[in-house]
């Protein structure tokens, strides 16, 4: 999976299509991502000692990894991503680089 945490991303389908936010949290095996904002699904809970009011929770769901694209670090457009590899100078070493197919820009 391309995708990881703290990426913004602008979701591409789905009801909240054309919206952006911040990854929270990636799950690899099922392909999904948590996006801060997006996604929100309503929980009724009952009063307990933690929270004796109860009510009603607002929560993010989790949404596929394909209904949602990286925005380019240049132009903060939704981008494809692809792989470059680079040669670390610290250690000399080869590492994968995440490039922006739009502007050609790394993405950290």
């Amino acid at each position: 999976m391309k995708i990881r945490k703290n990426d913004s991303v602008m979701v591409i389908a789905g009801n909240d299509k054309g919206r952006t936010g911040k990854v929270l949290k990636v799950f690899p095996k099922t392909s999904r991502i948590i996006i801060e904002g997006i996604n929100l699904r309503k929980r009724h809970t009952k009063p307990t000692q933690r929270a004796p009011q109860g009510g009603i929770q607002e929560k993010e769901a989790p949404i596929h990894s394909s209904n949602v694209m990286i925005l380019d670090p240049k132009s903060n457009e939704p981008t494809r991503i692809g792989a470059r590899v680079i040669l670390d100078e610290k250690s000399g070493k080869k590492k994968i680089a995440r490039v922006s197919k739009v502007s050609g820009e790394m993405i950290p």
